[in-house]
C-alpha cells in the first residue's frame, strides 16, 4: 500500500514551540520544515506530527538578500 504524506510540500503548519513555518518534504519517517523564525528543522515524523496543525495563513514571502555587483576593475 502507497504512503501518502499528513502534509504536501509548501503547507502551511503550526508547531506548538517553533510557531509558523512551511513544509519542504514528508515521508514516512521525516518532515522537514522552515519556520518563520528559527530556520529549517528535520523531525522524525511520528513524534512531531501530533504535534502540528494545519495553519490557514498564505505562505511568507521569501526574504531576498540583493547581491551588490563589484565594480570592475579600471583598466590602466
Amino acid at each position: 500500500m502507497a504512503y501518502k504524506p499528513a502534509f504536501a510540500p509548501g503547507a502551511q503548519v503550526e508547531h506548538n514551540k517553533f510557531g509558523l513555518g512551511s513544509v519542504l518534504s514528508c515521508s514516512e519517517e521525516v518532515v522537514v520544515i522552515k519556520f518563520d523564525d528559527h530556520g529549517e528543522k528535520k523531525f522524525v515524523a511520528p513524534i512531531v506530527l501530533p504535534n502540528l496543525k494545519k495553519s490557514d495563513r498564505q505562505p511568507p514571502a521569501e526574504k531576498r538578500s540583493r547581491a551588490r555587483k563589484k565594480a570592475a576593475p579600471a583598466a590602466s
